[in-house]
């Protein structure tokens, strides 16, 4: 099997303690600090799959289950789901850990779009295959091909709706919305 890797072989798991600096005006954990480091987990399992660069080309959905607090020890597993031509999906997943009393949290999950460059043109380069080794494996790319495809649904279709946003039909399906159009 040329130029594919198992699941295994990037899947990176980062830890870091949550101190105050990290906190925001509620005293909780800012979301921006948890999506920064999902976003080196996501780097670091896509260059490890890849061998080379990757830059973040999409998010897709973060999910924010839990808040974490100051002192917590966060998680973040971080495994191939899918591979393209150059693009890899990377679920993350973020657990908390209360040092004190051993709980466990899930607080966070996403699917990161990376895509491998090559360092001298910064054009995007094939990646490695994926082999997928049990029924999570394969569910994870199944699902991550299903989200491709809305994903591409859906932009079409922003597309095509700003070509008949004024038409009575869609305004008609404003009307049970809480908005009011005012146009000139």
């Amino acid at each position: 099997m040329n130029n594919y890797k198992t699941v295994s072989e990037s899947q990176t798991t980062m830890t870091e303690l949550m101190i105050p600096a990290y906190s925001n005006f509620g005293g909780k954990i800012h979301g921006g600090i948890i999506l920064s480091l999902m976003d080196k987990a996501a780097y670091a399992c896509a260059a490890k799959h890849a061998e080379t660069y990757c830059v973040t080309a999409s998010i897709d959905t973060v999910d924010f289950r839990a808040s974490v607090e100051v002192g917590e020890i966060i998680s973040l597993l971080a495994s191939v789901n899918y591979v393209g031509n150059s693009s890899l999906v990377v679920g993350i997943k973020v657990l908390a850990e209360n040092v004190k009393n051993h709980q466990v949290k899930h607080t966070n999950s996403s699917y990161f779009t990376m895509v491998a460059l090559d360092e001298q043109t910064h054009a995007p380069i094939q990646v490695p295959g994926l082999v997928l080794e049990n029924a999570v494996q394969i569910q994870r790319f199944i699902t991550a091909m299903h989200r491709k495809e809305l994903n591409r649904y859906y932009r079409e279709e922003g597309e095509r709706l700003k070509s008949v946003f004024k038409s009575q039909d869609v305004l008609d399906t404003l009307k049970k919305e809480r908005c009011i159009i005012k146009t000139s």
